[in-house]
């Protein structure tokens, strides 16, 4: 196979097309500032809340919509051991964007906060708020990795492009206009992209659909041809595996910045919630093309093309089989469009990352904690240093691609296993605090390391029932451990909290031994009407940030 040229100057055009537009929307952002009276950190971490909505309904999806969306869910229908019933993504992340719209965007929208770790240090402090912040600081470097992982293996099997410089480009386009113009860079070129996906997707699929390698993928459904019908089955004794992906899945989402940056940057409540609902339909769509492909994928008899026997899956490329099925089943002009959604789809999710976790840095850690008195221009700086740090740390990890995928799996776990009842227990119950929060952050890493992990050789010491070796030979839990220990961790957080309240508040244990104040956190400082009532000279620091925009 010798470089594709004209794959590589199609490519070109689309990081050109992609850089203008971030350069013009870092122009607009520009303006915005100049404009409004808030402070310039506001304006590129939130677009000075004042997002178009349909910007934000782009945007959003573009955020979920990524490599491993794509490749994932081609991969899973491929599989013959897994099957369509277990590409997962795009039903669960309906369930995000729904339940994100109906309970979680309302108090963090209307408690105008800056990023979701800002109800955590109001009302636990710095210390457990920064313990607090670390997985989803790590969540979101080890997201970017995987993006670009993806990006790098589809370059390789379509245009020959070595992996090295696939990877380094797409990290230095997106670098760079995310650098130039915050959310607003962000946001704009996400619509590009998120165009160019479904486009790209949706024209591939009919030569997908014709090609005379592969049968009628409806008879392959429930039939066994070349393998396994591509529709898969859910056995029983796998149901609560099945389960539990799909919670982790479902509920995880929510316990990421990016997504709560999105509403957080909406002009209100309401347009934060239709944002939600909007973008959950748009993953639907964009989620059928990539299990076509896997069905046809599933459906071909591969000894006739050529790429020849033993089969993909034979190979150990499965987690590749988008790429090839547009490399050998598709005209070459076809599968150029295919990369260009692949890259897009890439892009997309990496910006959102490089920001996601520049946002939870600079506001949370340095404005809040080791600069208090920062002026604008630093913070600009910050975030700036903020994405070329995370932005290299990413770029790099793609270099120990093994590893990448057992942090990033660690990342998934986190967020739902830890962060989720922590979220949930501090927008909802009032009675948290953080005696309650320690315990449950310890309880759900302790837990979910003793509960092992096949994929990276981790055995379980504790064994939840249905516990057996799976088809490789590797101790596998089939019991839904994973929302196990997540309501485990949301009711000793609850339960530690309750407990430690009536100790405090009885007088049962000295006030000096109160190193959470509890005492002084009794009213419910996370809701919207105790924040209207509060003396003006006390309201957060966010408050004043958005009252000072309100001109915009």
């Amino acid at each position: 196979m010798v470089l594709n040229v004209p794959g590589l100057v199609i490519m070109a055009v689309f990081y050109l097309v992609i850089l203008g537009t971030g350069i013009w929307a870092s122009m607009r952002s520009r303006k915005e500032e100049k404009k409004c009276n808030g402070d310039g950190m506001e304006i590129t971490l939130l677009a000075g809340r004042n997002i178009n909505l349909l910007v934000g309904i782009f945007t959003l999806t573009a955020t979920w919509v990524g490599g491993g969306f794509i490749l994932g869910i081609a991969e899973a229908t491929y599989n013959p051991t897994l099957g369509a019933v277990w590409a997962l993504m795009p039903v669960p992340y309906v369930l995000t964007f729904f339940l994100g719209g109906f309970f979680f965007a309302k108090p963090m929208r209307e408690n105008n906060y800056v990023t979701m770790m800002d109800p955590f240090q109001k009302k636990y402090g710095n210390t457990l708020a920064t313990a607090l912040i670390f997985p989803a600081l790590v969540a979101d470097v080890l997201w970017v990795a995987r993006t670009l992982v993806s990006l790098g293996g589809t370059m390789a099997v379509i245009l020959d492009l070595p992996y090295v410089y696939s990877i380094i480009i797409s990290a230095v386009v997106a670098i760079i206009y995310t650098l130039m113009g915050g959310l607003y860079s962000v946001a704009y070129t996400d619509v590009i992209q998120l165009i160019l996906i479904f486009i790209s997707l949706w024209v591939c699929v009919p030569f997908l659909l014709t090609n005379p390698h592969s049968l009628d993928i409806t008879q392959t459904a429930y039939n066994a041809t070349f393998q396994a019908p591509w529709v898969g089955t859910v056995e029983l004794d796998q149901a609560g595996k099945w389960f539990d992906d799909f919670m982790l899945l479902a509920l995880g989402g929510l316990a990421y910045q990016a997504f709560y940056q999105r509403i957080l940057s909406a002009s209100s409540y309401t347009q934060a919630q239709v944002t939600c609902f909007a973008s959950s339909g748009f993953c639907l769509v964009l989620g059928i093309p990539s299990i076509l492909v896997g069905a046809v994928a599933a459906s071909t008899d591969w000894n006739s093309t050529a790429y020849g026997l033993p089969t993909p899956y034979e190979r150990d490329q499965a987690g590749s089989i988008l790429p090839i099925a547009l490399q050998y089943l598709t005209p070459t002009y076809v599968s150029v469009i295919g990369i260009g959604a692949v890259a897009a789809a890439v892009m997309s999710s990496m910006d959102s990352a490089l920001l996601s976790s520049a946002s939870l840095f600079s506001s949370n850690i340095y404005k809040n904690i080791l600069r208090k008195q920062a002026s604008d221009w630093e913070m600009q700086w910050v975030i700036r240093i903020s994405v070329i740090a995370v932005g290299v740390a990413g770029t790099g990890l793609t270099f120990l691609d093994s590893s990448v995928l057992v942090f990033w799996l660690v990342g998934v776990d986190m967020s739902y296993t830890i962060m989720f009842p922590q979220l949930v227990c501090i927008l909802f119950f009032k009675v948290s605090n953080g005696y309650g929060a320690s315990v449950g952050f310890i309880m759900g890493i302790i837990m979910r390391i003793l509960s092992g992990e096949p994929l990276i050789g981790i055995p379980p010491v504790i064994k939840f029932p249905g516990c057996r070796l799976d088809a490789e030979g590797k101790m596998t839990q089939y019991f839904p451990f994973r929302t196990t220990i997540m309501l485990i961790s949301l009711a000793s957080i609850l339960l530690m909290s309750w407990i430690t309240s009536i100790i405090f508040n009885k007088g049962l244990i000295s006030d000096k031994w109160d190193v959470f104040k509890i005492k002084r956190r009794q009213k419910p400082e996370a809701t919207a009407t105790d924040k209207t009532n509060r003396d003006p000279n006390e309201r957060s620091e966010a408050s004043k940030q958005l009252l000072s925009t309100t001109s915009c």
